[in-house]
């Protein structure tokens, strides 16, 4: 097991981390102005299940095969982007989301997470820097921080979803706004996928 000092450094850093907006956190924070809260829980719990499975491949050393599917991760992000921009269907208020709906926003975290291939580089390069062969078990430590980030991701992604969740129902009270949103969401999926192809290997 990690030194308890380790630990400490490890989820003082996993923090900072998790509260710097990338990627996966502007999905989240979208889908939760569009949907409300609800559909930003239900978005942010999708991408934090894809996190476990990066957290699995890092443990099994397999995070390479997720790493290659930079195509196939920035391919969902400009047609997810394409297709806001076309949608014209309403946006449900933060109150009324379907259960299938918030089962497809959860269905789509999890793909945006897994097919993220600047994630699995992530953990990769962040994982490692804690482990001390001194204190056993190399992958049980990895696991271990590894779960640990997920509670934190888990917890601060959440948070972004019912602050962004609660911005976007007082939004969807101005006129302006409703006759704005799908373009200006489908603009920021649409620059999700660019700044996937373009940025470095941030967690998210």
């Amino acid at each position: 097991m990690p030194a308890a000092g380790t630990l400490a450094v490890y989820a003082g850093a996993s923090v900072v981390i998790t509260l710097i907006p990338g990627p996966a956190v502007l999905y989240i924070v979208t889908r939760a102005m569009d949907h409300g809260r609800r559909g930003g829980v239900a978005s942010a719990l999708g991408v934090n299940l894809g996190i476990l499975v990066h957290v699995a491949f890092a443990v099994l050393g397999l995070s390479v095969v997720l790493a290659s599917s930079a195509a196939a991760f920035n391919v969902v992000k400009y047609v997810g982007g394409v297709r806001r921009l076309l949608d014209r269907e309403e946006v449900p208020t933060a109150n009324a989301v379907p259960v299938r709906s918030r089962r497809r926003l959860f269905s789509q975290g999890v793909i945006v997470s897994v097919l993220n291939p600047k994630l699995a580089l992530f953990f990769v390069a962040f994982l490692p820097q804690f482990v001390d062969r001194a204190h056993g078990n190399v992958r049980l430590q990895l696991l271990v921080f590894g779960l640990l980030f997920e509670a934190i991701a888990l917890i601060t992604d959440s948070s972004y979803a019912l602050l962004a969740g609660t911005m976007g129902r007082a939004l969807r009270n101005r006129k302006s706004y409703a006759r704005t949103e799908r373009y200006v969401a489908g603009g920021i999926y649409i620059a999700l996928g660019a700044a996937a192809a373009a940025t470095g290997g941030h967690r998210k």
